[in-house]
């Protein structure tokens, strides 16, 4: 059947792979219908993801259809429509065993760390699957990205009376965006990119815009928007090492900062920035199996809206031709999906 694979830096290719054979204990065979484009999947085409390996067939953003199940399998059936977790973990580390399964020691990120869903079908672990009776694919395939936000939104944690920032408005910034709106708390964005703020102002109500300029500029309009105060907690969702490092200049006394975003670079930082706010400092990694019920039924009842994430769209056929442009924010790409079937 067919597959596509990142063979190298900047390189795909389309494969034929085996057929997958019938589905065992506890697994799923499952048709993959639509694959929304990650940055993480930027990243790995770029060859700057630091648990990637090539080649490997990319795909964790998954809207899929269970055509059979093994022995044992109680939750899904053949012809559900779901959403996958994607987060292969083992289940006996001492991480699993203490609940934090998204920082297994074994872990295993389909699409990253083991081959992924830009197929026609693949097994999967029944378990990782997260049926819905409303939700269409291209809904199903965004959830994960939104249980990327939603974790790193309970990492930061901001409440009433909190000036709360998130930096970068890709889509694990709005994904982050979409729970912190849900809190008390009073939210600004950040990005260098005007008309992701634009897009923002427009789609989401934010007000307390902040345009990147690198002239420091930013500092006086967090000022203005905080009353001096400046952030109680703050998300970077960026991935960029200066972004990272710089951070701490606009957090509050007592802050948190949080790295949603990932990067292969050092960040660096005098100890001082860190130590006078008393800050702290927290990573965000992967998401939880109770994120992706959450959000499934936030989208179902209507509390978040996909429609306006999906900007750039290609068919499974057209992926090698189109991909290299959802890597270019010039394009204005805030989310691809790829139609496999």
């Amino acid at each position: 059947m067919r597959a596509i694979q990142i063979s190298d830096v900047k390189t795909l290719k389309a494969i034929e792979i085996d057929t997958p054979s019938a589905p065992g204990p506890g697994m799923a065979l499952v048709k993959t219908h639509r694959m929304g484009v990650c940055g993480t999947d930027v990243s790995c085409y770029l060859g700057k993801f630091p648990f990637f390996d090539f080649p490997r067939i990319p795909g964790h953003e998954l809207g899929v259809e269970v055509v059979s199940v093994g022995e044992g399998v109680e939750n899904v059936k053949s012809g559900d429509a779901c959403s996958i977790e994607p987060y292969m973990n083992c289940g006996t580390c001492y991480p699993c065993r203490r609940g934090a399964i998204n920082c297994c020691q074994n872990l295993k990120v389909i699409g990253v760390m083991c081959d992924g869903g830009l197929c026609e079908s693949f097994l999967v672990r029944a378990d990782k699957l997260h049926p819905s009776t409303k939700l269409n694919y291209d809904q199903l395939a965004l959830v994960e990205t939104l249980a990327i936000g939603c974790h790193a939104n309970d990492r930061g944690a901001p409440a009433g009376g909190d000036h709360a920032l998130i930096i970068g408005m890709g889509p694990i910034g709005l994904s982050t965006l979409e729970f912190a709106r849900l809190t008390d708390a009073t939210i600004s964005v950040m990005d260098m990119n005007p008309d992701r703020l634009k897009f923002v102002e427009q789609n989401y109500g934010i007000k307390n815009t902040v345009l990147f300029k690198g002239d420091d500029s930013e500092l006086d309009r967090m000022k203005e928007i905080t009353g001096g105060d400046m952030y109680q907690v703050i998300t970077d969702a960026t991935g960029n090492k200066h972004s990272m490092s710089g951070a701490f200049q606009y957090l509050a006394p007592t802050g948190t900062l949080v790295y949603v975003g990932i990067t292969t670079d050092e960040l660096t930082f005098r100890h001082p920035v860190m130590h006078r706010p008393e800050a702290t400092i927290k990573a965000s990694r992967n998401a939880m199996p109770a994120d992706f019920t959450r959000i499934i039924g936030l989208i179902e009842d209507g509390t978040i809206n996909t429609d306006p994430w999906i900007t750039h769209r290609t068919s499974f056929e057209g992926v090698l031709n189109d991909f290299e442009s959802f890597t270019k924010p010039e394009t204005g790409v805030i989310k691809a999906i790829i139609e496999v079937a």
